[in-house]
Order: C-alpha cells, then structure tokens, then sequence
C-alpha cells in the first residue's frame, strides 16, 4: 500500500487562485483531420471553430470538448510560420495549458513579479458575447501557460471563434476533466522547475518518486508532483534516471525535441465503460502480462470491480491510504512516440499509481523495443 504525506489545500495563503483547466491547445498538423479523431475515437463534441471564415489569415482551429475537458486543435495556414516551425521541432503537441481564472491581470503580475517570463501581455478581447481577458507566461521547454478570464463571456468559446455545430457528433465515452497534467523535462531539470511552480505560481510538492520507485532492470526516471492551493491543478514533472538503457523520458525528448507535456490523464467515472468504448473505436493501449493480475487481490485488497472484467482490458489497479484508483494507457497518438492519454477513476485514492509503475514502464520499454529506441 502507498503511503502518502499529502499537503492540505492552503487557499488563504494562495496568491494565484485556480478554478481548473480551461483549455488546452495543441499544434498539429492537419487540425480538421485531428478534430474528426477525437471526436470518433474520444467522443468530444464540436464546439467552435476559427479560421479564414472568421477573419484569421494564419491558423484555423477546431474546439471540442467532453465534460469540463476542452481541446484547442490549430494548424498553421502559411509556410514559414510560428506555428509551423512549433511543428517542426516537435511534431504534434501541446502548446498552451490554459488556467482559469477570475483575473487574468492579477495572475499575471503575481507570476511576472516572482520570476516568470511573460508570454501574453493582459489582453481585453470581446465581441457581441461580452468579453474575456488573457494573459500568459513560458514554462518548461516551449509550453505556455495562460491564464483565462471568462466570468463575462456566453459564446460558444472565445472571442473571434464562431460554434460549430456539423452534423457528425459520436457520443462521449464519459470522460469528465483532467485529473492532472504530466511534464517531462531534461537531465537535472525537475528540481527547478519544482522550484519555479513553487515560487511564481504558489504550488505545492504533493508527492515525490525517485529512480528507486520508478525503474526496471534497464531504465529509470525521477518525477515530482505539483499542485494548486485547491488542488485542481496538478502537474507531476519528469526527468530521466541513469539506467542501462534509453529511458522514456530520453526517447520523448530526443523525438519531442525538448521539454513538454507527456501525457494528459483525463477522469471517468466508469474506467471499464470508457475503455471499452475506447477500444471499440480504434483507440490501443499499453498492456501488461497477464500475471500482472494474478497477485492483484492481495496487493490492492477489496474493489468493487471484477478482476475477471479488468484482465482483458489490461487496466491497473492501485491502493493507498485513502482509497484506491484504476488507471490504463494509450499508446502515443502522434507519429512521435510522445503524447499519449491516460485513463483514471480514483475510488478515494488522491495517489498516481506507485504500484503500478514497474508494471507500467516495463510495458513502455517493450514498445520502445518495437520501435528500436529502447
């Protein structure tokens, strides 16, 4: 069982109140064709869209959102671009973790005056809907964080996007928001950037794991866990261990081409219905051995789901003090091996798998072995 000092939520000394997740924005390459993907493998639903048709001359993108989940899909409509040259470097990937907030301006001075290097000056946008407010500061590698002011806005997303309502609309799988949020930075990096969410966004450590908790026989990885005042935003940061061979830390950004965000775990209330709806729409995920289970009821104790119904599914299972959470794995969906999904449902458990990583990472490694970068 995982034993964890988690820190109690210290709103009154929280000098940078955040509601959650707004939205998160990812650069792709073709963001019609991206869209379409998570709406038919994901189950999001269209929300808006901006491009020529609304007066934009170097990007169009797609919203979709599924519970309080909201992806921003954009590409670049010119050569030679910001945007493009994101591309190139990185492939598909997330460039924008948007906060909310209920004053972009004062989050920006609070983080700007602590050190951080801003990205977006406070900016007023609006249009008949009323208006929303922006600003925004750099984080690891060429991730951003900005910081959304929404409280007198009703359109359908932010000014200068129109809602998009196409015929097409799958249904959702149950997804419900982002449970956290995972960034994988360079050798001797995690410790600075710990530090720079401790300092210019008032985070706290909520848990930390070293190469003895997280590693195989050929690779390891250190990772420190970050969270908000309130708890609703948490951002577990990664960097490589010494191991025998190419961790995945290493692989990501060897291929990512620097620092980024890993992976975006996002909560259900019913793992097994989601992940059955998942993989009947095309989405694969990381599996283990089968023996993974065999032991499973005597580390993890009693759980309200069939061991027998999780087996073939290949979700993990694990317990800490205060209760117990399923979780499971895509493979990365981008042509890079970097950005991947992953699946939980806590039962009380506030804890991120401990138990499960040895199992989770010798999976990785097998992977990395089919591609010929382990």
């Amino acid at each position: 069982m995982e034993a964890l000092d988690l820190l109690e939520p210290q709103l009154t000394d929280d000098f940078l109140p955040l509601n959650g997740t707004d939205y998160l924005e990812l650069y792709v390459g073709n963001a019609r064709q991206a869209a379409h993907y998570f709406q038919t493998a994901f189950g999001f639903q269209p929300v808006a869209h901006a491009g020529l048709a609304t007066g934009l001359r170097d990007r169009e993108s797609y919203v979709v959102q599924q519970g309080k989940i909201r992806l921003v899909l954009t590409s670049p409509l010119h050569g030679d671009s910001a945007i493009g040259r994101h591309l190139d470097q990185h492939g598909d990937g997330v460039r924008v973790v948007a906060l909310w907030v209920d004053n972009a301006t004062k989050a920006f001075e609070e983080t700007t005056s602590r050190g951080a290097r801003a990205f977006m000056e406070p900016t007023r946008e609006q249009d008949e809907h009323g208006y929303v407010v922006r600003s925004g500061i750099h984080t690891y590698g060429d991730t951003v964080h900005v910081f959304v002011e929404r409280n007198d806005y009703s359109g359908p997303f932010l000014p200068g996007y129109e809602a998009w309502n196409p015929a097409y609309r799958p249904t959702d799988v149950g997804l419900k928001y982002v449970d956290h949020m995972v960034g994988n930075v360079g050798w001797n990096e995690m410790n600075k950037w710990m530090q720079f969410y401790q300092d210019v966004m008032g985070f706290q450590q909520l848990v930390s794991f070293d190469d003895k908790d997280i590693s195989t026989e050929y690779t390891a990885l250190m990772s420190k866990v970050m969270s908000n005042g309130n708890g609703r935003v948490k951002f577990p940061i990664n960097e490589p261990a010494e191991g025998k061979k190419k961790s995945q830390i290493e692989e990501y950004l060897d291929f990512y081409g620097g620092p980024g965000v890993q992976h975006i775990a996002v909560a259900t209330d019913n793992i097994v219905e989601t992940v059955m709806a998942l993989r009947d729409r095309g989405v694969e995920f990381l599996t283990v051995p089968d023996t993974y289970y065999d032991d499973l009821a005597s580390r993890v104790g009693p759980i309200d789901e069939e061991i027998a119904t999780l087996r073939p599914l290949g979700v993990l299972v694990d317990r800490d003090d205060e209760g117990y959470l399923l979780q499971i794995f895509t493979k990365p969906i981008c042509p890079r091996p970097t950005l991947f999904f992953e699946i939980i449902q806590r039962k009380g458990a506030r804890s991120f798998g401990k138990g499960n990583f040895k199992a989770l990472f010798e999976a990785i490694e097998r992977e990395q072995a089919l591609r010929g970068t382990l």
